[in-house]
């Protein structure tokens, strides 16, 4: 029998939206590029940028300091959820216990949400 990988745990773009209005403690981390970043972006002071290849060649030094404790409840955000249920998943088998990926990512949350965020 193969072992099988638990499902990353997500968080829908409605209830991500729901949070960024409440005034909750919460880190939203943004694992797209730089470059991703012109083109579309959620502005708000919990959001925390590490590019996916930031935390490739810097593993968990390449965090920002709001996402290094493992206590953080951290939502992970993307273009379109692929990276973010990577980065959840690693910050999950490295201790986190309250990572979620961002089902749909922020081409979702602007179209399902917020369009004033932009979409590439």
């Amino acid at each position: 029998m193969a072992d099988t990988v638990p499902p990353v745990p997500e968080i829908s773009v409605q209830s991500l939206g729901a949070r960024l209005r409440s005034e909750d403690p919460f880190i939203l981390l943004d694992v797209r590029e730089l470059w991703e970043l012109e083109s579309a972006r959620i502005t708000d002071p919990r959001v925390a940028v590490a590019p996916m290849s930031t935390l490739a060649e810097r593993g968990l030094r390449g965090l920002p300091a709001a996402a290094q404790s493992q206590q953080a409840e951290i939502f992970v955000l993307c273009h379109h959820g692929i990276r973010s249920a990577q980065v959840a998943a690693w910050l999950l088998a490295r201790g986190w216990n309250r990572a979620f990926s961002v089902a749909g990512g922020i081409e979702d949350y602007a179209v399902k949400v917020d369009p004033s965020v932009g979409r590439y």
